[in-house]
């Protein structure tokens, strides 16, 4: 079967892959369409080390194939959305209904598939960068067919972190003001997150013009080309600022534009060794800098909460998907995403 394997050194679309049946407790999906988030970007880079090889891909939706024992909540043919929490469901954190922080579901990847008879490893539980994958139950999630599988794909992480970050981790308020740094795939959904939360101002800051149209779609209420205009729109500075670069520069001018009581929320990836710095007495007006894994979401409750938002129009998916891409023109698809001319682009099999 086809999939996008990392070796090491470059990425490349084979054709030889194998994947194994599902075990007790597992499913094994027809993958229809995947999102190419920057993470997967990121381990080509070195950004966020992993073993290779492995099939890349971690946003993905498509079609049960084939259930393990005792799988009861998705049987063959239902369409489904993937996440890539690996959760056990039975340790403390998951009890705490916190999957997030699952210890068994971090930093322990799995090799369900082989090339020439050699085990590959798994990206983020998931893979979705192949015609078909194994992942455990918990990470299937059910959803209405119809729903395009081009736009669920995007729920499983774009949607889960951005929206996630907001209605989960932040716990932003109705009437609170919302600055978002970056309009990529994370920041239109904290922006869209920000509208569903009722937030009163939305500013997107994006050095690009050409995403105005978009963030204002999406959500915001303003936007500006740099931080340097926040202040006139938000005199005494923002209740919340979501940094959705990665850039440790930027992680620093998301805490000080924060008003007193404010939270930093980081979402963009810098290097794994990357450090920031700030002045540490700006923080004793009760301002807080906030870590984020995957939305601290709940990907059973959550997925099928967005996708109901989503059959209401409350939620939007299909405006993510700025352009497809058959899975053998990944390189294009790699190259744009790079460069930042999509939002997000959908790899389809």
């Amino acid at each position: 079967m086809r999939g996008v394997l990392f070796d090491g050194k470059r990425a490349e679309v084979v054709d030889d892959l194998q994947v194994r049946e599902p075990g007790p407790g597992e499913v094994l999906v027809a993958v229809a369409a995947a999102g190419l988030c920057h993470s997967d970007l990121s381990v080509i880079d070195g950004t966020i080390p992993f073993p290779a090889p492995v099939v890349l891909g971690h946003e993905g939706a498509g079609v049960v194939a084939e259930v393990g024992a005792g799988v009861t909540h998705v049987r063959p043919g239902d369409h489904v959305a993937l996440s890539t929490l690996a959760s056990c469901g039975a340790c403390a954190e998951c009890d705490r209904g916190r999957p997030t922080m699952c210890r068994r579901a971090i930093g322990r990847p799995g090799r369900p598939f082989t090339r020439a008879g050699r085990p590959v490893h798994q990206f983020a539980a998931n893979s979705a960068f192949a015609e078909r994958t194994v992942v455990k139950a918990v990470q299937a999630v059910r959803i209405p067919n119809d729903i395009p599988l081009t736009s669920a794909a995007l729920i499983g992480c774009g949607v889960l972190t951005g929206v996630g970050a907001v209605l989960n981790r932040a716990r932003v308020g109705f009437g609170e003001s919302v600055v978002v740094i970056g309009t990529g795939g994370i920041g239109l959904n904290v922006l869209q997150g920000a509208r569903l939360a009722g937030a009163l101002r939305i500013v997107a800051v994006d050095a690009n013009p050409g995403k105005e149209e978009v963030a204002r779609r999406f959500g915001a209420t303003h936007f500006l080309a740099s931080v340097d205009g926040v202040r006139e729109v938000l005199p005494t500075g923002a209740d919340h600022v979501f940094e959705c670069v990665g850039r440790v520069e930027l992680v620093r001018e998301a805490i000080d534009l924060l008003d007193r009581h404010g939270q930093a929320v980081l979402l963009g990836m810098p290097a794994a060794t990357a450090e920031a710095s700030f002045v540490v007495s700006s923080l004793f007006l009760d301002k807080s800098i906030l870590g984020c894994r995957y939305g601290a979401s709940r990907p059973q409750r959550d997925i099928a909460l967005y996708a109901t938002l989503y059959t209401e129009g409350r939620l939007l998916l299909d405006e993510l998907v700025t352009r497809t891409y058959p899975v053998e023109d990944f390189e294009k698809a790699a190259e744009d995403a790079g460069a930042g001319r999509v939002a997000r682009g959908v790899l389809t099999f």
